[in-house]
């Protein structure tokens, strides 16, 4: 079986301490380790848009809440799991750049809403289509029933934490 950096690692930890259960930490070291290999790459896709990873996400977070395509701040902070400072900056940054609006919320005038503009839909759709399709390449080393496996596992995992996060 190849080795991978996380096999170092665990192999280190094994020598300074045998005792240590690093059943946990073999699989979060692997996570973390995909997460900014995958990072770095979307952010090459999404930077030929002129984007940001952050920003993308916003952008997509809105194209998947369907016509009109809209949702408050608070919304997209919580779903995307970042401050309402960095959302604030985001948002900034994309109503620069035309790809958002903010509107008033026509059911509570105190309240905004977020709302994607007609470039900023064209402009997602096509970062959307590249990003994919760089995802789907990254996992092309697994086969369908392994990509279904991993999935599923990673799936449990996450359900249980959002699970645990709401309770607190």
């Amino acid at each position: 079986m190849e080795r991978d950096h996380v096999d170092g690692l665990v192999e280190q930890w094994a020598v300074e301490r045998p005792e240590l259960d690093t059943s946990g930490l073999r699989l979060s070291a692997r996570i973390v380790r995909l997460q900014r290999f995958l990072d770095q790459a979307s952010q090459a896709v999404v930077s030929d848009f002129d984007l940001q990873l952050g920003e993308l996400n916003v952008l997509a977070a809105l194209r998947r809440a369907g016509e009109p395509y809209e949702l408050t701040p608070t919304d997209l902070y919580r779903g995307l799991l970042v401050s309402s400072g960095a959302m604030t900056n985001r948002l900034d940054r994309l109503e620069e750049d035309g790809l958002v609006t903010r509107v008033p919320d026509p059911d509570d005038r105190r309240r905004i809403k977020v709302a994607l503009t007609t470039r900023g839909a064209e402009l997602i759709d096509q970062a959307m289509d590249e990003h994919t399709a760089l995802l789907r390449g990254a996992f092309a080393g697994i086969d369908e029933d392994q990509r279904r496996d991993l999935e599923q596992l990673l799936r449990s995992v996450l359900v249980k934490l959002e699970a645990e996060q709401q309770l607190s």
